[in-house]
């Protein structure tokens, strides 16, 4: 009998293995035959172990899978797509700022400065950052916060404390507290060191001369379509503003991820803003201040609701000065009515009158049907063939008048006989000749062309109302031109009120314009010229007359429309050429509603007088030469 000495748990010797079965049964699991003794367990389930070596190769396999995909992503960024990317990364980073060019002056033709931008600032306020304002002196605070800034500042500024304290007090990061300060002033504002305040840059439009020139310069403002307070809102300023403006430019730069800071070795790319082209205009100012003075002064001593006065250079037809009443300061247009804030130079019609039989006369001479000294007999009374009566302005018996009588007399009835021997059609072709019923194109965007119809379109009274200046309406600026082109040998030239440019290197482009037009011969000129300057030696004008020089001119009162369209307004006019003997100027006077008289030979000839003769010394012109010989004006 051997010993049985075996661990705890040993099977014995040559014992058999139990089978999986038996094993199930004794881990309480189910058997193929009812167990007679059921086995509990505390433990239900013991899980399965796995391979740890099948768990290395999935996690391998994985974090390959993860490298390949960096990989190809890494090839991909680096190989393929690095320029596109570059590209990208470096666009988000740049910025680019409009560099504003400064809008370039207006000049008269002397030089003189009419309109000018000058470097002021814009004073803003951080009122957060103001709050830590603190002014030490001697280790001791004296000064602290937004209301202490204000007592500092108001002075410099020129307002209240307490006005300057409502701006600088709050939680505002942003707030204007002055606009258009000089340079001076932010020097002196700067030097205070107040933390929350700064600057930034704009220029302000300003006009030294005031209103003289004012509805010709024209002024500046805001638009609805664009940002910015700069733009040209009338005459030159709006007409002319490309040139004015020239070509903004450029600043890009590469800044942080913020996009508030510059990287100092980024990107830096500048375009430098081209400067706009000084324009100068072919006003005098001095010439111009004359005869703004004269027409206030008109209005003083005859009454009337306003009144224009032209220097028109006689060769050029570039005009000296354009003044109308009530003219616009355009450092403040609106102080002055919105209607008003154009030149009525252009923009105003109104039947030229007797100033217009000239080119009735023109017309005659030029087609052959009559002299200077053909004759007439000129009743108080005329019908003409279809039935239509006309009439002169004053009761008289019948006249006998040469052409340069009926002229002189300025009688309608003696023109309407003129006009009887040239059709509709040559009637309608001098009136568009001399410029009825076209713009100029004399530069202000303002201008109107007036009314001309086309002669199918008259009826039997107009078709004879033309020739002495009726049933056709004008500018001031028109009736100038008629005058210009007789005093230029009968050549007519677009009339100007810009000489050129100047650009920012010193080229000067002079403006173009129309090809000279010849409306009638030279010696038709010539014997109009000598016809008008009758009119200032024995005729209406004679008010007109200048000591040392001769003038040649057309007085003229005629209808204009009220504001229902009737014509019950009056205008009254002169318009003159001097020296008559080699023309240098053309001035033209008009006054609307005169109080004093209605007769152009007493309201606007001493206009002229006055307003030639100083335009005669200014521009240096030596006095006339003897007088003609000049025709007669009636016949026995």
């Amino acid at each position: 009998m051997s010993d049985d000495r075996r661990a705890p748990g040993a099977r014995p010797s040559g014992q058999r293995r139990p089978s999986a079965q038996s094993a199930r049964a004794r881990a309480g699991g189910p058997t193929r035959r009812p167990a007679t003794v059921r086995v509990t367990s505390t433990h239900a389930h013991t899980p399965k172990v796995g391979d740890p070596r099948t768990r290395q190769r999935v996690v391998t396999l994985a974090t390959l899978v993860i490298l390949v995909v960096f990989a190809v992503r890494l090839v991909m960024i680096q190989g393929v797509n690095a320029s596109e990317l570059s590209v990208a990364a470096l666009e988000n980073r740049l910025a680019t700022s409009t560099i504003e060019p400064v809008r370039a002056d207006i000049v008269d033709r002397n030089g003189d400065i009419m309109a000018t931008s000058a470097q002021r600032y814009h004073v803003f306020v951080n009122q957060v950052a103001l709050k830590e304002f603190q002014l030490i002196e001697n280790r001791q605070v004296v000064a602290e916060g937004p209301l202490d800034a204000a007592r500092i500042l108001a002075p410099i500024l020129g307002v209240s404390e307490s006005e300057l304290a409502a701006d600088l007090v709050g939680d505002k990061t942003f707030q204007y507290i002055a606009k258009y300060v000089t340079p001076e002033t932010w020097g002196l504002i700067n030097a205070e060191g107040i933390p929350g305040i700064d600057r930034e840059p704009v220029t302000e439009r300003q006009y030294p001369n005031g209103s003289i020139g004012g509805n010709v310069v024209g002024f500046v403002g805001g638009r609805e379509d664009k940002q910015g307070v700069n733009w040209g809102l009338a005459g030159v300023e709006a007409a002319f503003e490309n040139e004015l403006l020239g070509t903004p430019g450029s600043l890009t730069y590469e800044s942080d991820a913020r996009g508030g800071t510059v990287i100092p070795t980024g990107v830096l790319e500048e375009e430098e803003a081209v400067p706009g082209s000084t324009v100068m205009l072919t006003l005098d100012r001095d010439i111009q201040f004359y005869a703004q003075q004269a027409v206030e002064d008109a209005l003083k001593t005859n009454g009337g609701s306003q009144a224009i006065a032209l220097v028109q250079d006689a060769v050029s037809g570039e005009f000296l000065a354009i003044a109308d009443s009530g003219a616009v300061d355009p450092n403040d247009p609106g102080a002055t009515a919105a209607d008003a804030r154009g030149s009525r130079a252009v923009q105003d019609i109104f039947e030229p009158g007797s100033t217009a039989k000239v080119v009735t006369m023109a017309a005659a001479l030029e087609e052959g049907v009559a002299t200077p000294t053909s004759r007439y007999i000129a009743p108080y009374r005329y019908t003409t063939d279809n039935g239509q009566e006309f009439k002169d302005s004053h009761e008289h018996e019948d006249q006998k008048l040469t052409l340069s009588g009926v002229l002189v007399t300025s009688s309608n009835t003696g023109t309407i006989q003129v006009g009887e021997d040239l059709t509709e059609a040559q009637r309608y072709h001098y009136l568009e000749a001399f410029g009825f019923g076209s713009p100029t194109g004399v530069g202000l965007p303002t201008e109107v062309g007036g009314i001309l119809r086309p002669w199918q379109q008259w009826d039997g009274r107009t078709e004879w109302a033309v020739l002495y200046g009726q049933g056709v309406a004008g500018t001031a600026l028109q009736t100038s031109q008629v005058y210009q082109t007789i005093a230029n040998g009968g050549v007519r030239v677009q009339p100007s009120v810009v000489k050129g440019y100047e650009t920012a290197d010193g080229e000067f482009i002079a403006r173009e314009t129309d090809e000279p037009t010849r409306v009638v011969s030279e010696e038709t000129a010539d014997q109009l010229m000598l016809m008008l300057e009758d009119v200032t030696e024995s005729g209406t004008g004679g008010l007109a007359k200048i000591d040392g020089y001769r003038v040649a001119g057309k007085t003229g009162t005629a209808q204009a429309a009220d504001e229902d369209g009737k014509l019950t307004r009056i205008v009254s006019s002169f318009v003159g050429v001097a020296p008559a003997d080699d023309p240098r100027i053309v001035v033209s006077v008009i006054v609307w509603d005169p109080k004093s008289s209605i007769w152009g030979g007493e309201v606007a000839a001493p206009v002229f007088k006055d307003v030639a003769t100083f335009a005669l010394q200014a521009l240096r012109v030596p006095p006339s030469g003897p007088r003609e010989e000049l025709y007669p004006t009636t016949w026995e």
